[in-house]
């Protein structure tokens, strides 16, 4: 069964638009964190969050099987180090954004999170004017929340602020994770970290009254999320770039709005509904101006990694300078942030021309 569902990941990594992967896993994140706010009248944000990322944990565990292990015997210090920032990261994400989800609505949590998101896909521009978008969703972000009505909770705003830090780190360390160890290896490691980090904080909840439905219930949230969609975002940052996902993930506050309203009746007000619009506009408008739309993992570090193509450390320091040369000269325009170092690979050697237009689509959470 296991072995099925590895070949069916992987044919779908292959046949479905990584934009397509991203509809699916933003509408089950939302569905799933809808689900949570209604059990936190059970057990506390961070008992939920905990049992959640245990449960993402072990399942993708028993998925990864003796390859995972073997994986993680081959890797590099700075991969096995990536692993575990990114599952420090995505833990401070999902803990902070249940705590903001508990305390103001799933909608404006989302619409506050998601600035991580647009500084991302703003730092990437790299251009002065594109600070408007910025200023556009600050706008959205106090019609959402509203703080001239006096009744503003300023701590959940605060958790919320945090797990936008939160999702830079995500967003920049997924991609790197996911290249270096593959999707489930790199997300069964992640939620692995995740649900250490969080068990001090979530464990005595849940050992102190133990609660057989609602372990089972958070059973079926740890599928909506994290597992599912940070499966499919680690599969579609492999072939799209941050710029390209925060395209597609501005429209990830309007979904939490709709989830929020469908799913436990949080019905937004119209000025809401208007701040709503100026977060996702703000976010489409950020990234309009890309160029140049090369994956985020270079094809060649995606062939390192299947063990097909392992140039030293020499060649890969002249493809990495030969890159930055093409990318100062390319039309004068400027593209994405250069990558960080793909972790365990030393300076990642970018594509040549023909393999990045071949293989180029125009990401980021």
């Amino acid at each position: 069964m296991i072995r099925s569902f590895l070949s069916s990941l992987r044919r779908a990594r292959l046949q479905v638009p990584a934009p397509v992967m991203l509809l699916i896993g933003m509408f089950t994140l939302h569905t799933g964190s809808a689900l949570a706010v209604t059990a936190f009248a059970q057990a506390s944000p961070a008992t939920i969050t905990w049992l959640r990322l245990t449960w993402a944990a072990v399942l993708l565990l028993a998925l990864g099987g003796r390859s995972l292990w073997r994986a993680v015997r081959g890797a590099t210090w700075r991969e096995r180090a990536s692993v575990v920032i990114l599952g420090t990261a995505s833990a401070g994400m999902m803990m902070f954004y249940s705590e903001a989800t508990a305390r103001i609505e799933l909608g404006t949590a989302t619409a506050i999170e998601f600035l991580g998101t647009l500084v991302v896909a703003v730092a990437a521009m790299r251009r002065r004017r594109e600070l408007v978008w910025i200023a556009a969703a600050v706008a959205g972000v106090l019609c959402l929340t509203r703080p001239w009505e006096g009744d503003l909770d300023l701590v959940g705003v605060g958790f919320a602020l945090a797990g936008a830090v939160c999702v830079v780190f995500y967003i920049v360390l997924t991609q790197k994770v996911g290249a270096g160890f593959g999707a489930v290896h790199g997300l069964a490691l992640t939620m692995a970290v995740g649900s250490l980090v969080t068990a001090p904080f979530g464990a005595p909840g849940a050992f102190a009254a133990p609660d057989p439905g609602l372990i089972l219930f958070t059973l079926l949230i740890a599928l909506l999320f994290p597992m599912v969609p940070f499966l499919l975002e680690m599969i579609a940052l492999q072939r799209m770039t941050r710029t390209a996902y925060s395209t597609f993930s501005s429209m990830e506050p309007g979904v939490a709005l709709v989830m929020g309203l469908v799913v436990i009746g949080q019905a937004p007000v119209a000025l809401q509904v208007v701040g709503m619009a100026l977060v996702v506009v703000a976010g489409i408008g950020a990234t309009r101006g890309e160029r140049g739309g090369r994956p985020a993992v270079p094809e060649l570090v995606r062939e390192r990694r299947r063990g097909r193509a392992a140039p030293g450390p020499e060649a890969a320091r002249e493809d990495a300078e030969s890159g930055s040369a093409r990318a100062g000269a390319d039309a004068g325009a400027p593209g994405p942030v250069p990558e960080p170092g793909i972790a365990g690979t030393g300076d990642p050697a970018p594509e040549p021309a023909g393999a990045a237009a071949a293989s180029g689509e125009g990401r980021t959470a």
